[in-house]
């Protein structure tokens, strides 16, 4: 699940990294719980590297009007210029975004799918 060698595993248990124990047999035994913990962590401190390209041609800069929310779901509304797109996404995706009303994204549209995207606040060139 955590895509590491018996040998990361070995020097993660060594160094605290994850917490293990040994069975009867002398294996090591690691919870479910602190595999999850370790995914999250990584998922969290994990650095993405930016969107150079992208084969979606359908792309509408806009503003966040209006998001419903309860804990599964939620609905996001964005103007984009005359346009009224909304999008159908998890309730986790809003809040991992950090989405609230007053935002820019970016509406990409595919097939019959709106994805949001968050534009950076300063354009980076090499």
């Amino acid at each position: 699940m955590l895509g590491i060698s018996i040998e990361t595993l070995r020097r993660w248990g060594g160094d605290g990294t994850i917490r293990m124990e040994r069975s009867a047999g002398g294996q090591r035994v690691v919870a479910v719980a602190e595999v999850s913990r370790l995914l999250d962590e990584r998922r969290r401190t994990r650095v993405d590297r930016p969107i150079v390209a992208q084969s979606a041609r359908n792309r509408f800069p806009g503003v966040v009007t209006r998001i419903e929310r309860d804990g599964v779901a939620a609905v996001v509304e964005v103007m984009a210029g005359p346009h009224r797109l909304v999008s159908l996404l998890t309730a986790e995706a809003v809040i991992e975004l950090g989405l609230k009303v007053g935002d820019e994204v970016v509406c990409v549209v595919k097939s019959t799918n709106v994805m949001l995207e968050i534009p950076s606040t300063k354009e980076t060139r090499e």
